[in-house]
């Protein structure tokens, strides 16, 4: 266990920006949120899952819909909370602990709001161990936990509970709701307890997206390259180096879709690199050829400055190196690539880890 105050959000935020592979939503607006809150509510204890009782009831906190729109439409700041304990009166008893739903964007932030303001401890893990699109795909969903009862809150004061039958189900009555809520909601969802979490959980994710935060800081203080700073913390590599050229994005069914265009430069000059993505990025594509795609992660790092750059912040002209990092290993079953593997998005490829195209990091 130890605290988190609202200063170690900056290194969270950015770190939660990298492993969001260009997702999630925007860090930077909820980093902001949840800062607010701790200087009002107090900072918030992370504690390791290990430290729950097996009966404790726990709930992950996130915020659903395509990230373009949080760029227009901001929270008014208490809908999370009102989600949560919407959720925590129908299901009648008192949750004791809160859960990040993806170590990615807004959704690693957002959470601290709920902890801070309702005095929770935050489970330093997660469901994924990066960004993904779609409600299902969690780890939770592959050791059978159901995401409902669930609630969704929006900035107008509604709110919505949903009983479904399965996981996919759960993602589709839910996209259309937070459509109809203006394309974002804050939701509550997967109730379980902690003997599920103990099994189903990612581990130690917020550590780590702190831990990322802190390398891209402390390798500007020291002069050095932060984008190595990031591979040697997540074992990641460089796939492309290139300028962006073409950005196709729309906001569609609840997602932020579309393509970027790079093209090559130094090392790359003369070759090209596609990068698709639903929210977050799902295959980078060079002159034709696959070479990272999901479930492994597909980072736009600025060659500057070693930060992430957002879907929603890709723009004609900027400089990024492509980073692909290897992801949590219960994606590597067949059950994790059925639910999260390139051909479930509609790619007829197989998956090849990132590691076996670029090599194992010394």
């Amino acid at each position: 266990m130890r605290w988190i105050y609202p200063e170690n959000l900056e290194d969270i935020a950015l770190g939660a920006a990298v492993l969001g592979t260009g997702g999630g939503g925007d860090p930077y607006i909820g980093k902001l949120m949840a800062q607010h809150v701790m200087r009002v509510h107090g900072p918030v204890q992370l504690v390791d899952v290990d430290e729950l009782d097996d009966e404790d009831l726990v709930v992950p906190a996130a915020m659903m819909g395509a990230p373009t729109v949080m760029i227009e439409k901001l929270p008014r700041g208490d809908e999370i909370v009102e989600a949560f304990k919407a959720l925590e009166a129908y299901l009648g008893r008192p949750v004791k602990a809160v859960m990040s739903i993806e170590a990615g964007g807004l959704n690693s932030t957002t959470p601290f709001i709920v902890a801070s303001q309702l005095g929770l401890p935050l489970i330093d893990g997660d469901a994924m161990g990066r960004a993904f699109p779609e409600i299902q795909m969690v780890t939770l969903t592959l050791h059978g936990i159901s995401a409902t009862p669930m609630t969704l809150a929006d900035d107008k004061g509604n709110s919505a509970l949903l009983n479904t039958i399965d996981n996919r189900w759960t993602e589709r009555f839910a996209r259309s709701i937070t459509i109809d809520m203006g394309g974002a909601s804050m939701i509550a969802l997967y109730p379980m307890t902690g003997a599920q979490a103990k099994r189903a959980v990612v581990r130690g994710t917020i550590s780590l997206i702190e831990r990322i935060g802190q390398s891209i800081r402390r390798a500007h203080r020291e002069k050095r390259d932060p984008i190595e700073a990031v591979l040697e913390v997540t074992g990641g590599f460089r796939v492309f180096r290139g300028k962006i050229i073409d950005v196709a994005r729309r906001t569609e069914g609840g997602f932020a879709r579309g393509e970027a265009t790079l093209v090559g430069i130094d090392e790359d000059q003369g070759h090209t690199l596609k990068i698709h993505f639903q929210n977050e990025h799902l295959v980078a594509i060079r002159d034709g050829e696959v070479i990272v795609s999901v479930p492994d992660l597909i980072t736009l790092l600025d060659t500057e400055t070693g930060e992430p750059i957002t879907t929603e912040a890709m723009r004609y002209g900027l400089r990024a190196v492509v980073v692909g990092i290897p992801c949590a290993d219960p994606w590597r079953t067949p059950e994790g690539l059925e639910l999260v593997g390139p051909k479930y998005f509609g790619y007829d490829i197989e998956y090849v880890p990132v590691e076996e195209r670029f090599g194992e990091r010394a």
